[in-house]
């Protein structure tokens, strides 16, 4: 019989929603759903109006999203409860995330998949961390997977990161057990967690520029930061006000801006200087409940939040944010993912199955 742990407090929450949830007629995964669209009315500092749309997956609690870098078209979504009725664990669309299928061959039964990382280079390689304490990898574009789990503990993996310039190098956070580093590409994994204050890992980023620099959001440790690949790791929390750090996103651009969406009221903080001093950037937020982060690739000043109260988008790097989903049903937004080529389209993870939000041109 599987330990059972306590849930992160994302995941906690996607677990009530379960629970609660009203029991809905299913669809097949694999069928065309009518699209479910709302047109955001147009924003006065923003040049064009959005458009939410419900996807192929209206049903399922979905804490995280990875999209091909290279094929933006696919998408993979890791599940609790699965989708439309089916069992959980990882599916994957091929068009946008209209049509969605399981890809669970060689993943444990019942694995609730909480992290998700995939090689930039190579975007068959694909690695998943799940609850129940296992990392599994995919060479194949997640048709089959094998455990990669040498010297992991059987903790849940909540983040995971990849080395975008060295992509066998790789980082886990385990929920009570702290950061692992594997260096051929999941074979083995060494702990490294010399000066961390927390074994709690909610989010790991890493410097695209500098990838020997690495930062995790940690419950009630804030936000740590190692500059030697993993070896040691040091507090940055300066004017950091809340200590539990659920998500955080790195300006590709520019590598010493961070942002960091805290859980118990703190909303999103700002980091200039590469996690030295941390200032709070809330003006325009209803809700200071942060789940996920995303930044556009091609125009780092224009930001994502998933919130408890939807999306909210900021275009003057957290300056001042607006809510562009209308939709009342589904509030919590647990994950983000922005489409590479055409960034104005973002796909939307919630409790309530995948969405996407796009420009209107």
């Amino acid at each position: 019989m599987k330990t059972q742990y306590p849930l992160p407090a994302g995941c906690a929450l996607l677990v009530a929603a379960l629970l609660l949830a009203n029991s809905s007629a299913c669809t097949s995964t694999t069928g065309k759903s009518t699209p479910t669209s709302t047109t955001i009315p147009r924003p006065t500092n923003m040049m064009e109006p959005y458009v939410w749309s419900s996807l192929g997956s209206d049903d399922g609690n979905i804490p995280v999203l990875v999209i091909n870098p290279v094929t933006p078209t696919t998408l993979y979504a890791g599940t609790f409860g699965g989708l439309v009725g089916t069992p959980e664990g990882l599916f994957k669309s091929t068009d946008g995330g209209w049509n969605w299928s399981p890809a669970n061959n060689g993943l444990t039964i019942n694995n609730f998949v909480c992290s998700l990382a995939i090689n930039p280079g190579r975007p068959d390689i694909l690695y998943a961390g799940t609850y129940y304490g296992n990392v599994f990898k995919s060479t194949d574009g997640g048709g089959n997977w094998s455990a990669a789990t040498i010297g992991l503990p059987n903790l849940p993996v909540r983040a995971m990161a990849i080395d975008t310039q060295t992509p066998d190098i790789l980082y886990a956070g385990a929920w009570g057990g702290g950061v692992f580093k594997s260096t051929d590409g999941g074979g083995t994994w060494i702990k490294t967690d010399t000066g961390m204050t927390t074994n709690y890992i909610y989010a790991l980023v890493i410097d695209p520029v500098t990838p020997t620099t690495i930062y995790a959001g940690t419950w009630s440790g804030g936000v740590l930061k190692s500059t030697d690949g993993g070896g040691s790791w040091n507090a940055v929390n300066t004017g950091l006000t809340i200590t539990s750090v659920n998500t955080l996103a790195i300006d590709p651009a520019t590598p010493n801006t961070l942002y960091a969406g805290t859980y118990f009221g703190g909303g999103v903080f700002k980091s200039m200087d590469g996690g030295g001093t941390w200032d709070a950037v809330n003006t325009g937020l209803t809700t200071t409940r942060v789940y996920a982060l995303a930044i556009d690739p091609l125009m780092p000043s224009t930001l994502y939040a998933g919130t408890h109260n939807g999306v909210f988008m900021s275009t003057d790097g957290g300056g001042n944010w607006r809510r562009i989903n209308p939709d009342p049903t589904h509030h919590d937004v647990f994950a983000l993912a922005i489409d590479p080529i055409t960034p104005n389209t973002l796909y939307v993870g919630t409790w309530g199955g995948v969405f996407t939000i796009h420009q209107v041109k």
